[in-house]
């Protein structure tokens, strides 16, 4: 029986998964700003080689586990086939092993020390990171969000307290940082595994069975791995060819400006892993008039947010001044978050929730394309670092423009002059933050955020009022012994 869930229970999930995000916040934070100044700049990036390698660890289940997400979603925990889910979590975790194995021996032969350590660090995540992603899975299936969020506390947290542990003790080793990250997947697992108990130890299907299961998830899940994976290169490609074209100091200081965009975003994609479950629930005919009120929230924040560059600039000029250059790729890069957003929590979401995997997987594979031609002739073709931070922006850009419009093609009300709007805002701010100071660019900034909030008053005002009428209400009804708010 499908279940209705309304704008109060998705902003509810909402919350809380933003409530575990401050800890990811903090976490980010720290691993961002205050490391940095802990280690020296080649230990910085030899670290964040391990970091965008380790992003990639969940291409690595070739699909399997997007395709239990896609298949199974919306079914409660209890109606879950536990003999059935446990063998695919040991087909992948069985493949992943053996990856992980030819990858240090590669290493090992051809690769000098440092790339060795990240190497084998790097095959140790592969198994770890998919491990915690089957039992992360597992919860969202069955929309258990208040458990899932769990999962991510305790392994950010324990990443955390182990990096705390490793500058107060005076390492400034690139690979304890790595295997730092490595012991937060490992209590990530040990939770994932009390919360979903009878996934993980129990008799398993026989292979054949576990097989045949594996392949129906590998053929549903891949064009959606496929999708994903693109849509990550976009940015990640920029920072392999970065990491090929020049030398490690270069790749460390760039690697830093995507870090804090992505402290940026990390916390704004807190919201897109409740929202596909949620939508799952929601018949195709509530979806249309929930787009717009979602969407009419995002771009307003965004902006908002884009305000903290200048404060942030000031800040990190004084505190990390080696990473001056950094800070001026990050007023190129910030509006990536608009983007970045809206594609995470909206068009993604809503491209899954009525099965165009194979849509989405087009626009990013296309985007993609276009993004690694215009990386390549920025780095090889005009030797350009600069060349490179914009291409990744204008192609952030048109990815989300163009999913949008696929989006609304179902629909309706593709908004173009919304379109337009964010297009100016965000190429503003760069100008602003890339040639005025930072206080006559937070100053031009500001007024343009006022004027862009002026115009998109009433849309933003009939999605917050009801939601603020509802919290009063409540709040009062809670007051007089009794909920007012049914």
């Amino acid at each position: 029986m499908e279940r209705s869930v309304n704008l109060k229970t998705i902003l509810k999930n909402c919350f809380l998964s933003i409530g575990v995000q401050c800890v990811s916040l903090f976490t980010s934070f720290v691993l961002g700003f205050i490391v940095p100044k802990f280690i020296d700049e080649l230990n910085y990036a030899y670290w964040q080689i391990y970091t965008m390698y380790a992003t990639y660890t969940g291409v690595l289940h070739f699909g399997l586990l997007d395709g239990l997400i896609l298949r199974y979603s919306g079914t409660d925990f209890e109606d879950l086939d536990k003999k059935k889910m446990r063998s695919q979590c040991m087909v992948v975790s069985g493949f992943n092993v053996l990856f992980a194995i030819a990858m240090s021996l590669f290493a090992y032969c051809v690769w000098d020390q440092n790339y060795f350590i990240i190497a084998s660090l790097f095959g140790v995540a592969v198994v770890t990171k998919n491990i915690v992603l089957y039992f992360s899975y597992l919860l969202q299936i069955a929309n258990r969000i208040k458990q899932y969020a769990k999962i991510i506390l305790v392994q950010r947290v324990a990443y955390l307290i182990t990096v705390v542990i490793l500058m107060i003790s005076g390492v400034r080793d690139f690979y304890w940082y790595c295997i730092a990250d490595i012991i937060g997947d490992l209590f990530g697992i040990v939770v994932g595994a009390l919360l979903n108990r009878g996934m993980s130890i129990g008799k398993l299907s026989a292979p054949k069975d576990a097989f045949s299961e594996a392949w129906r998830n590998l053929s549903v899940g891949f064009f959606l791995l496929i999708a994903n994976f693109s849509s990550m290169f976009i940015v990640g490609g920029a920072k392999f060819i970065i990491q090929i074209r020049w030398d490690e100091l270069t790749f460390g200081k760039a690697s830093f400006s995507f870090s804090v965009v992505n402290i940026f975003i990390a916390f704004i994609s807190a919201i897109s892993v409740v929202l596909f479950p949620s939508l799952k629930r929601i018949g195709t005919e509530e979806l249309a008039p929930l787009y717009s009120k979602i969407r009419n929230v995002i771009s307003p924040l965004m902006f908002v947010a884009m305000l903290c560059y200048f404060p942030l600039a000031k800040i990190l000029y004084w505190w990390l001044p080696q990473y001056a250059v950094s800070i001026q790729y990050l007023g190129v890069l910030l509006p990536m978050m608009v983007f970045t957003s809206k594609v995470g929590i909206l068009t993604d979401n809503y491209l899954k929730a009525y099965r165009k995997e194979r849509l989405m997987l087009l626009i990013n594979v296309v985007a993609m394309a276009i993004g690694m031609t215009a990386f390549c002739l920025s780095a090889y073709a005009f030797n350009s670092l600069d060349a490179i931070m914009f291409s990744v922006v204008l192609t952030v850009m048109l990815r989300s423009v163009i999913s949008e419009i696929a989006v609304t093609k179902i629909v309706g009300k593709t908004p173009y002059v919304d379109f337009l709007l964010e297009l100016a805002m965000s190429s503003l701010f760069i100008v602003v933050a890339r040639y005025c100071g930072l206080l006559q660019g937070f100053l031009i900034f500001l007024a343009v955020v006022a004027v862009y909030m002026f115009l998109k008053r009433k849309a933003i005002c009939a999605v917050l009022l009801p939601i603020l009428r509802k919290a009063f209400k409540k709040s009062r009804g809670l007051e007089n012994g009794k909920d007012d708010c049914e």
